[in-house]
């Protein structure tokens, strides 16, 4: 799709999301854990962005990025790099630290894993995270690669705790470009180390502040994908407000809302800290805005220019299948 054709009306961009393969691969979730026997309930809480692993006073918390091959044979560098990257804003968004990584990564040749692992180390050095093991098969049809992270939290951020009466937060670093082919925001290639270091405390704080319990990052489901997951974790009902969702200068509100961004968030809070978070987030010259709200319900829709369209009902069409605590027991 071509950047003069992304839909610039209400029922055109439903469209769109609806359609969407980031946010429709989301349901796999769904599948896995039907196949698994796993609920809300099961230990580790599947629908989080990372397992949660109570020890003693804190939390560990245990997640994994698998990464689409097309992306690892066109980009093998970056994929490298995201590997660090992602996995790493799946423990900020739970308002946890990252402690260390594991790699597993097939290639065909030495060679071809070359790119990937310079990528992988660039941001190992890069966010301070270290790569302690893995598993290596230089000897695979094709180019595969898949990390894990261990963080640790003192206060946690989950999928589940969103209430009615929140306010929608969405926190996305604006600077930088998308990375051909896929809309694929990187915000870090030309940042220093340093800021990059210092932008991943914002999380982390945010929880141990108190303001802030609930909220996801935006991965590649985009941010109303995002928006759907937390919206039916946290059983309630979402509404985005289009006009407040700022994205890039030139970028496509269409395009922005099906992107994945290198460093992005969705949190939920209480209207007493929402001005709060923002501002923390503000000061680290990372664009953040209130979007929508939480409210009873089952829907996630979305408004613009005084229309609205519910795009998903959880309640009649679960997306992810993880009911909330109250509907899985009863």
């Amino acid at each position: 799709m071509t950047e003069l054709s992304w839909p610039d009306t209400l029922s055109g961009i439903a469209k769109l999301l609806r359609d969407d393969p980031g946010l429709m691969g989301k349901r796999d979730i769904d599948a896995s854990c039907g196949i698994l026997g796993l609920s809300q309930t099961a230990p580790g809480r599947p629908g989080d962005d990372a397992a949660i692993l109570p020890d003693g006073d804190d939390y560990l918390l245990f997640a994994i990025e698998g990464f689409i091959n097309a992306f690892v044979e066109a980009d093998p560098w970056f994929a490298g790099w995201c590997s660090i990257m992602v996995n790493m804003s799946d423990i900020l968004a739970m308002g946890g630290r990252p402690i260390a990584v594991t790699d597993a990564i097939w290639t065909a040749e030495t060679s071809k894993a070359e790119l990937i692992l310079e990528g992988m180390r660039a941001a190992s050095q890069t966010y301070d995270i270290p790569i302690v093991g893995g598993h290596t098969n230089f000897r695979a049809g094709q180019s595969q690669l898949a990390v894990s992270i261990l963080g640790r939290a003192k206060r946690l951020i989950t999928s589940f705790d969103a209430a009615p009466g929140d306010k929608l937060i969405a926190a996305i670093d604006h600077r930088g470009g998308y990375r051909a082919p896929f809309n694929n925001w990187q915000a870090v290639l030309d940042a220093p180390a340093e800021q990059l270091r210092q932008d991943t405390e914002v999380l982390p704080r945010l929880a141990e502040d108190g303001l802030c319990a609930a909220g996801k990052d935006i991965s590649q489901g985009g941010l109303v994908g995002t928006s759907l997951m937390l919206a039916e974790c946290s059983g309630v009902a979402i509404k985005l407000s289009l006009e407040c969702i700022q994205p890039p200068p030139g970028v496509p509100l269409a395009r922005w809302l099906v992107t994945f961004p290198s460093f992005g968030f969705l949190l939920s809070a209480p209207t007493d800290t929402t001005s709060a978070v923002v501002a923390r987030f503000q000061e680290r010259g990372i664009w953040a805005a209130e979007v929508g709200e939480a409210s009873q319900g089952s829907t996630v829709s979305l408004s613009l220019e005084g229309e609205e369209e519910v795009l998903w009902d959880h309640r009649q069409s679960p997306y992810l299948g993880l009911k909330p605590r109250e509907v899985a027991n009863a």
